[in-house]
């Protein structure tokens, strides 16, 4: 099975992750808070089925339906610098653990290993 790229990649930026209307409608749809997980060296999105449950808004950022997390506290506390140039990182659905799981690129992979 093939995957468009948008479906198979985020891009993470200014405290932010930018995730497609693709990626969303196929592994998130209809949810609109996500929580942040940091395991093994990877970001997870877990949906989370009711906004009482909280978390953070998955907010569409234009009119083609592309969304946005803001996470910057989250994001630099794991090494992502809001100043840094944007990244482009690959995703997938991890049935287990019920998330998209995007992996760390080496600079943001372990914050205390510094």
């Amino acid at each position: 099975m093939t995957a468009s790229e948008g479906e198979t990649q985020v891009t993470i930026a200014r405290g932010s992750v930018y995730l497609t209307r693709e990626l969303c409608d196929r592994h998130l749809p209809g949810i609109s808070n996500v929580a942040l997980l940091q395991r093994d060296h990877a970001l997870l999105i877990l949906p989370l089925q009711h906004t009482a449950n909280g978390g953070l808004l998955l907010k569409q950022r234009n009119a083609r339906g592309d969304r946005v997390l803001h996470a910057a506290e989250f994001l630099r506390a794991q090494g992502y610098a809001d100043e840094a140039a944007p990244q482009t990182l690959p995703v997938y659905w991890d049935a287990a653990a019920a998330a998209l799981v995007v992996a760390a690129p080496p600079a943001a992979s372990s914050p205390s290993d510094s």
